[in-house]
């Protein structure tokens, strides 16, 4: 009972991690950059979402509203945090997105505040009992909405000219300029997708964390280790490793003590790193000489 009741709470977060995740892998793909300051993505866009629905505006126009904010926020970090660096052929990216991550956290905390404000939701918080165990609609909302947004960007990755695009500069950048496609929109979309992503996982996760200029600092570096776990090319491997590192991490904190729920997730990303450097999920590198 009290093994299964933990590890559905933990699964719940599980996907939120695996979420955040396919945002970095939407990135590394096509441009083998990822952006640093994606927290300060998830709560600014959470504060977004606060403030439309703050106005009276329906849920609905303001998720996707809050959307196209991500995005927009995943376009600004691309044209001033990556695209020279990539350009340029530097990793000049990873300080400039932590720049624009540190600029983002202060901005927000000036126009908002640092106090954490509930996220006013339509989803009802009376828990659903399935048999012995109990789930609250807001754990459902993640698991729904978190695999049913990734599926639509798959879909538009895999049946669209633009997403075919993306997947051919991801392929291979220098024979998709000689058929016609430009590396930097790919890039670009990619970063857009990215920001949109991160925007529905600050939705989503608001109602449990609250929506604070903190709310999002420690979901990034699981996230993050969920997408170097399951290989940053992996694709759906992030909701296995995802799954997997939230339900260790309850049990972990039942079991062992709260001190040591980030355990799992360090065990198991150094293992994985010496055992599989390319992840669970991800693809061998092959190097042309």
């Amino acid at each position: 009972m009290v093994i299964a009741q933990m590890g559905e709470s933990g699964a719940a977060m599980g996907m939120a991690y695996a979420l955040i995740a396919y945002g970095f892998q939407l990135t590394f793909a096509p441009s083998k950059s990822v952006n640093f300051g994606q927290a300060e993505c998830v709560m600014i866009s959470a504060f977004i979402a606060l403030s439309l629905i703050g106005t009276g505006m329906p849920y609905a126009a303001a998720v996707v509203l809050t959307l196209l904010a991500g995005a927009g926020l995943g376009l600004f970090v691309e044209r001033v945090g990556v695209r020279l660096a990539l350009q340029q052929k530097n990793e000049g990216w990873i300080l400039l997105t932590i720049i624009l991550g540190l600029f983002g956290a202060s901005l927000a905390e000036n126009i908002w505040g640092r106090d954490d404000r509930p996220l006013p939701t339509p989803i009802p918080d009376t828990p659903l009992a399935l048999g012995k165990i109990s789930v609250t609609w807001f754990e459902i909302s993640i698991f729904v909405g978190a695999l049913g947004l990734m599926c639509i960007i798959e879909l538009f990755r895999r049946k669209t000219l633009l997403g075919k695009a993306v997947g051919a500069v991801a392929a291979d950048p220098e024979v998709a300029e000689l058929m016609g496609i430009s590396s930097r929109r790919a890039v670009a979309l990619a970063y857009a997708l990215s920001g949109a992503t991160a925007a529905f996982a600050g939705i989503l996760i608001a109602p449990i964390t609250t929506v604070g200029p903190t709310m999002a600092g420690g979901l990034i570096l699981k996230a993050f280790s969920v997408a170097v776990v399951a290989g940053l090319e992996s694709g759906f491997g992030v909701i296995i490793a995802g799954l997997v590192l939230g339900v260790m991490e309850s049990l972990a904190s039942v079991y062992l003590g709260s001190g040591w729920r980030e355990a799992p997730g360090i065990v198991l990303l150094i293992a994985v790193l010496a055992l599989r450097p390319n992840g669970l999920f991800g693809k061998a590198t092959i190097r042309k000489v």
